[in-house]
C-alpha cells in the first residue's frame, strides 16, 4: 500500500502546476492533501477509482484537507470533534479494518509567535485524540506538522530557534508524541540523514539551494512499525513550496 502526503498550498493553483501528473505517475492506494485552500464545489476532480473525502475551512481560500483513497474505509471523521480546533479544516480521520489513517494540516505559530499558545493547546487535544484512536487500533498519521523536530530537519537552526516551527515547546512535543508510541517513519529509514528537508521558503532561492526544513511527516503506531517497507521524501516534484512525502506499507 503507497500512501503519499503533500501540502500542496492550494489545490486549484497545484492543478494548474502539474498536480494531476504527479497524481496520475505516482500511482498510489491513497493521497491525503493539507492546505487545499478551497470551498466545496470550486474544484471537480474525476479521479476514477478514488473516493474523494473533504475537510473545509469555515475561512475562504484557508487551510483545509482532503483524501483521496482507492480503499472505501469503514468510518469517515472530520475534524477533533472540538469545536475551537474545527473551524479550519485541518484533521480527516479514516477508519479501515486494520488501523486509523489521520490527515492533519497543523496549525502554525505564525510571525512572533502570535498563535503558539494555541498551537500547545493544539497539541495537547490532538495528541490525547491520536491516544485515543491508538487503544483501538494502531494509526498512520501524515500531513504537514509544521515543526522541525530536531536540528538535522532544518538547515539554518541557530538562527531559527525563536522561529515559528522551531521553537523549544513544538519540538518537544514533537517528542512527546513519539514518545507516546509513533515512529517518524522517514527517521526509521534514514536516522542521520541530512540536507533532507519538505518545505522550501519563497524568498532568496531557498528550493534550488536547498536551503529548507523537515515538517511534512508519515508517523505511524509502533506496532506498525514491521509494517513498513519504506519512506521517501520527493523534493523533485513542483508544485508547492513543499514536496510530497510517501510510505509503503503491508497491511
Amino acid at each position: 500500500m503507497k500512501l503519499f502526503s503533500w501540502n500542496v498550498n492550494g489545490l486549484r493553483a497545484a492543478l494548474n502546476k502539474g498536480f494531476m501528473d504527479f497524481f496520475t505517475s505516482a500511482d498510489g492506494d491513497c493521497y491525503c492533501l493539507q492546505e487545499i485552500k478551497l470551498q466545496a464545489g470550486q474544484v471537480d476532480l474525476d479521479l476514477e477509482g478514488y473516493r474523494q473525502y473533504w475537510n473545509y475551512a469555515e475561512k475562504k481560500g484557508y487551510a483545509g484537507t482532503a483524501i483521496f483513497t482507492k480503499a472505501e474505509p469503514m468510518a469517515a471523521n472530520y475534524g477533533l470533534g472540538q469545536e475551537e480546533h474545527d473551524r479550519e479544516g485541518r484533521v480527516i480521520t479514516l477508519e479501515y479494518e486494520d488501523f486509523f489513517l489521520v490527515n492533519c494540516y497543523t496549525p502554525n505559530s505564525q510571525r512572533g509567535l502570535v498563535r503558539l499558545e494555541y498551537r500547545l493547546e493544539w497539541e495537547r487535544d490532538f495528541q490525547n485524540y491520536l491516544q485515543d484512536l491508538d487503544a483501538k487500533k494502531p494509526v498512520v498519521l501524515c500531513g504537514d506538522l509544521n515543526v522541525a523536530h530536531r536540528e538535522i530537519d532544518i538547515k539554518n537552526p541557530a538562527t531559527n530557534r525563536k522561529t515559528a516551527g522551531f521553537t523549544d515547546q513544538e519540538r518537544e512535543k514533537m517528542t512527546e508524541l513519539l514518545a507516546k508510541g509513533f515512529v517518524d517513519t522517514f527517521r526509521h529509514f534514514y536516522p542521520d540523514k541530512e540536507e533532507a528537508y519538505t518545505w522550501w521558503s519563497n524568498f532568496y532561492n531557498a528550493r534550488e539551494r536547498n536551503i529548507g526544513w523537515r515538517i511534512d511527516y508519515f508517523l505511524v503506531s509502533q506496532r506498525l512499525k514491521s509494517a513498513l517497507k519504506g519512506a521517501e521524501i520527493l523534493p523533485q516534484v513542483l508544485g508547492s513550496d513543499h514536496c510530497p512525502v510517501s510510505i509503503e506499507l503491508e497491511i
